[in-house]
């Protein structure tokens, strides 16, 4: 089965980089393929409400990287989300993964219904609640399957590097992956 992560930070290599790869690094120890897409840090438009993905289901009309990742969403059986948190909400990467790869769905048949989707958020110090909410908020629209972790998916690291040193925030990540790994075993 397949876990694709997806990196709404700007820094390809920064804290929200690392969680989501402690989180694949769970699923490919358990033999599960994973990858990694970066989406942050590239040229973003949010949808237009044009129609073209209900008129051309599977795509966007805008023809950008969301076309690009989107296959990649439909085809993953799990699908993580990250982004840090600017001024208590997610970054406009992923608000554009989220609106327009919803509305692409929304056209291709509910193509992402009943896929695991699992929200991970880096934080100075507050907001990440609502970062995270509206990445939940994606997956419960388009009728996935959400795990939890034994505490809220995020991590108190805003410096480079500051992830390595949270030891609660690799634990959460860790046992979110643990957690990926068991419903994609009993989904299977």
């Amino acid at each position: 089965m397949k876990v694709l992560a997806v990196n709404g930070s700007p820094r390809a290599d920064g804290n929200t980089s690392h969680m989501l790869k402690t989180v694949l690094a769970v699923a490919e120890t358990a033999g599960h393929e994973t990858e990694l897409y970066q989406a942050g840090g590239r040229a973003v438009r949010g949808c237009q409400s044009c129609g073209g993905c209900r008129k051309h289901p599977g795509s966007c009309a805008i023809d950008d990287w969301i076309n690009e990742l989107y296959p990649k969403m439909a085809a993953a059986d799990a699908i993580v989300l990250g982004s840090p948190t600017y001024f208590s909400d997610l970054t406009p990467e992923m608000k554009a993964v989220i609106d327009r790869t919803g509305y692409i769905a929304g056209g291709a048949g509910k193509s992402l219904s009943r896929k695991i989707g699992a929200a991970v958020g880096a934080v100075r110090r507050a907001g990440s609640i609502h970062t995270l909410d509206s990445m939940n908020h994606f997956f419960l629209i388009n009728d996935m399957v959400v795990p939890g972790s034994t505490y809220w998916n995020m991590s108190i690291a805003r410096g480079e590097g500051e992830y390595e040193n949270d030891a609660e925030g690799i634990r959460t990540m860790t046992r979110l992956g643990e957690n990926i790994v068991w419903l994609l075993e009993k989904l299977g």
